[in-house]
């Protein structure tokens, strides 16, 4: 597998691929994947998109990442901006990159493919923090918790509820830039 860096034409003409990776990792109804189309192709117009993927040997689409400079108007940075305490929402919103979509196909999970995309992205974030977010689920058990957690990334607010999903989700952030590089997450990225 290579990891590569994708400019905003690279996602969208991949965008059939991209939704159905988001798909099966996420666990996803097909209506809502076709909602989640539309943004995601107008997420590439955003301001400091920056994307990665992971391509097997014969160019299928094992995982991808992306992310963009949260903003003011933008609903997801709006939501959070409104769960957070007053006094924190500088601290965390004033200079931040958000990591919108981080995923891999669930065939692909477990062998660090998560770990050097957001690696990778996050080397090419702009911004002093960065946020996410992500189901809340149990710590020990998910895959997603343990890489947030090992790439340092701390609890900004838990069991945080948006519009139009029941499930609860935590917001992590942590500051940029990152610091050292876990041997783990070898090799680097290719396109850069």
């Amino acid at each position: 597998m290579r990891l590569v860096a994708w400019q905003p034409d690279d996602l969208l003409r991949r965008l059939d691929d991209v939704v159905s990776v988001y798909g099966e990792a996420m666990g996803y109804r097909q209506e809502l994947l076709q909602t989640r189309r539309g943004y995601i192709g107008a997420h590439v117009r955003r301001a400091g998109f920056r994307a990665v993927a992971t391509l097997t040997t014969d160019g299928r689409l094992a995982g991808f990442g992306y992310g963009y400079t949260s903003g003011p108007g933008q609903w997801w940075h709006d939501q959070v901006r409104a769960g957070l305490p007053e006094d924190e929402r500088p601290r965390w919103l004033s200079n931040c990159f958000e990591v919108v979509e981080l995923h891999v196909r669930p065939a692909a999970q477990g062998h660090g493919v998560g770990a050097r995309q957001l690696r990778a992205l996050l080397a090419m974030a702009d911004g002093e923090t960065v946020l996410l977010s992500t189901p809340e689920a149990d710590e020990q058990k998910s895959r997603a918790w343990r890489l947030y957690r090992r790439f340092g990334f701390s609890d900004v607010l838990r069991q945080f509820l948006f519009p139009g999903d029941e499930r609860a989700f935590a917001i992590l952030g942590r500051d940029l830039p990152l610091a050292e590089r876990p041997a783990e997450d070898a090799p680097g990225i290719v396109g850069l």
